[in-house]
C-alpha cells in the first residue's frame, strides 16, 4: 500500500546496514533499530528473546505482497515503486518475474496459482511462473474497481480481497460509491460482502476458518467478522493500534490463532481475544510480511528497501497450503 511509503518518508525512518541484529527486549528501541517489546509473558512463547533478524535482499523501492512458494523455496515480492513482481531467494538472489504498474497484495489460490492485486489495472490478476498474466476481475456491476489491495484464500476455496482507493491512479475517478470487501471465484465472478469500513486493507482468516479479520487503515482498527458459508456476519471491533508512523496494513495469523499486523514501529501481535501481546520493532517500516521457509515458522518482512527474515517459535497459518487442492482446475 503506497500510503505507507508517505508515512515512512515523513517519519524519517532509517535503514540499518547490519545483516544480523540481536534484539534487546528490555530497553526501548531507537528509530531504525530491531527490538522485541513484550506486553505479556505469552509473547515469548512466540519468539525467542535472543532472536536475530537477518537481511535477505536489498535494492527495492517499496516492497509489498510477499508470498512464500513452498514448492520453489523462494518469496514472491511486489515492488510498488519499481512496478514489478520479483522472486527473492534465501541466498539474496532477485529475479524479476513481471513488470506491471503498482502491484500490491498477493496469495496463491487453491491450485497454487499466483494471484496479485494490480492497482494501475484496478484489477485482480493471475500470474503464471513465466510472468504472463490474465485479468480475472476489474469491474463490479459494470463499474471499475477502486484499487484492489490485499487478498487471501478462504476455507471454501474462494478468494477474498479488499478494494480501497489508497492506490487509485492520480486523475482516475472512483466509480464504486464505497470501499468494499469482495469474494471472488476462480472464474473471476465477484460478490460484494461488506462496505462498512472506511479504508479496508489487510485481510486474514483464523485457522478454524470461522473468523475473518479485516483492518481499517484510517481508524487504525482491526475488525473481526463471523465467516459463515462465504458471508461476513456480525462485524465488530477486535483491536485498535496506538499512534505513531505506520498503521494497519499487512496481516497474518499463526496456528495458535494470534493475529499479526503491521503498525507503528513494526509488527503488532494480538492474541485471539484482541490483547496486545507485544511488538516486533523493525529496522525499516514494513507494509507487509509473510510466513515462509519449509515449515512456515519464519517471518519475512517487506521493508521499504529490503527484505528481512526472523525465525519464530510458532508456525504460521497459511491458507493456500492448508486449503490446497491436488487436482488441476
Amino acid at each position: 500500500m503506497r500510503i505507507c511509503a508517505l508515512v515512512l518518508c515523513a517519519a524519517g525512518v532509517l535503514a540499518f546496514p547490519a545483516m544480523s541484529v540481536t534484539a534487546t527486549a528490555q530497553t526501548p528501541p531507537a528509530p531504525g533499530q530491531f527490538a522485541l517489546q513484550s506486553n505479556s509473558p505469552e509473547f515469548w512463547d512466540l519468539v525467542d528473546k535472543n532472536a536475530s533478524i537477518q537481511k535477505v535482499a536489498s535494492g527495492f523501492s517499496f516492497t509489498e505482497g510477499p508470498v512464500w512458494d513452498e514448492k520453489g523455496g523462494f518469496l514472491y515480492v511486489s515492488d510498488e515503486d519499481q512496478n514489478r513482481i520479483a522472486r527473492v531467494y534465501p541466498d539474496g538472489r532477485v529475479e524479476t518475474v513481471l513488470s506491471i504498474g503498482d502491484p500490491d497484495g498477493a496469495t496463491f489460490d487453491r491450485h497454487h496459482r499466483l494471484i496479485e492485486t494490480a492497482s494501475v489495472l484496478r484489477a485482480m490478476i493471475r500470474v503464471a511462473p513465466d510472468g504472463k498474466y490474465e485479468v480475472l476481475a476489474d469491474r463490479y456491476e459494470g463499474k471499475k474497481l477502486n484499487s484492489p489491495n490485499d487478498v487471501v484464500l478462504g476455507p471454501d476455496g474462494a478468494l477474498y480481497f479488499t478494494d480501497p482507493t489508497l492506490d487509485l491512479v492520480k486523475g482516475a475517478s472512483q466509480e464504486l460509491p464505497y470501499q468494499g470487501i469482495f469474494r471472488m471465484e476462480d472464474t473471476g465472478e465477484l460478490k460484494l460482502l461488506a462496505t462498512d469500513m472506511a479504508v479496508p486493507n489487510g485481510i486474514a482468516f483464523s485457522p478454524d476458518g470461522k473468523r475473518l479479520y479485516v483492518n481499517d487503515t484510517r481508524s487504525a482498527e482491526i475488525r473481526v467478522y463471523d465467516f459463515v458459508h462465504g458471508e461476513m456476519k456480525n462485524g465488530r471491533p477486535f483491536a485498535t493500534e496506538g499512534p505513531g508512523p505506520g498503521g494497519p496494513d499487512g496481516m497474518k495469523v499463526d496456528l495458535k490463532g494470534n493475529v499479526w499486523v503491521t503498525g507503528p514501529g513494526g509488527i503488532w501481535v494480538f492474541d485471539p481475544a484482541g490483547r496486545h501481546l507485544g511488538t516486533i520493532e523493525l529496522i525499516e517500516h514494513a507494509a507487509n510480511f509473510a510466513w515462509g521457509d519449509a515449515d512456515f515458522s519464519t517471518l519475512y518482512f517487506c521493508g521499504r528497501n529490503s527484505i528481512y527474515k526472523l525465525k519464530m517459535k510458532v508456525k504460521g497459518f497459511v491458507p493456500y497450503a492448508v486449503y490446497a487442492k491436488s487436482e488441476q482446475p
